[in-house]
């Protein structure tokens, strides 16, 4: 069951920072099936929007990189402003090789796709330093469909996987409780309702989807510009009990460049 989202919204909001709350059953980004990512209160990063980058769209001179399916291309571009190690990390591998013939070994419909396991089991993969390497989060990049993001077991456990928000609809309950958010309301450590949830981001969940609860629980690192459709597809295919594909939907190579 659903939690309400304005439960979230206090000092407790806070300290979990949305990451345990709102989520159905296995319907987490974990590096594991069904993982939970808590977030201490002490790494989060208490700080007002001040910008939405993903908003803005890709700018020339960003770092771009073009994931090869074999279902077609998605494009994204990169926030290494906010999250330099995650964006690092992925680039790296993927200039190198790393992700070439890797599966999407966990997809769910109206949630999200994930893949970077070289072992596709989900349990595997490392990042480029050969440890788990931490969170970057900021409520400057939000769970918006189209991101880009690190999946992990749990806080600061960031190795090679990643996953894309496809979720295209939050729901008639999240759309009315944003509607009636009280952003004066005092949610602690100096902040206000409004500071973290900004009209924009009220208006980019409530109109074009994503995932709320999962902000602040994983890194933020990049924004799908071109290929939700082939996302949606990927999204759709048929799946076993564990969410993996029946068949495969495979990462043939992907190439980093310059916008």
């Amino acid at each position: 069951m659903k939690k309400k989202l304005l439960i979230c919204l206090t000092a407790a909001f806070l300290a979990v920072s949305f990451a345990a709350c709102g989520k159905t059953d296995g319907e987490t980004a974990g590096k594991n099936t069904g993982s939970e990512a808590d977030v201490a209160e002490d790494e989060v990063k208490y700080e007002p929007v001040t910008e939405l980058p993903q908003l803005k769209g890709v700018q020339k001179g960003d770092t771009i990189a073009t994931i090869h399916t074999n279902m077609g291309d998605i494009k994204v571009w990169f926030f290494p402003k906010y999250a330099p190690k995650a964006v690092e990390n992925f680039t790296t591998h993927a200039k190198e090789g790393y992700y070439d013939n890797v599966i999407f070994h966990r997809v769910i419909d109206n949630f999200m796709i994930q893949g970077g396991d070289p072992e596709g089991t989900g349990m595997g993969g490392e990042s480029i330093w050969g440890a788990e390497f931490e969170n970057e989060v900021s409520y400057n990049l939000r769970n918006f469909r189209g991101a880009l993001c690190m999946a992990n077991a749990g806080p600061d456990t960031n190795g090679s996987q990643f996953y894309i928000v496809q979720n295209k609809d939050i729901g008639d309950d999240y759309k009315q409780q944003f509607a009636s958010l009280d952003k004066s309301e005092d949610i602690g450590n100096g902040l206000k309702a409004g500071d973290i949830f900004t009209d924009e981001v009220i208006a980019e969940y409530t109109n074009n989807g994503g995932y709320p609860t999962l902000d602040m629980g994983y890194t933020v690192f990049g924004q799908v510009y071109e290929g939700m459709d082939v996302v949606d597809a990927i999204a759709a295919v048929e799946t076993d009990d564990n969410d993996k594909p029946l068949n495969d939907v495979v990462i043939t190579s992907i190439d980093v460049g310059t916008y």
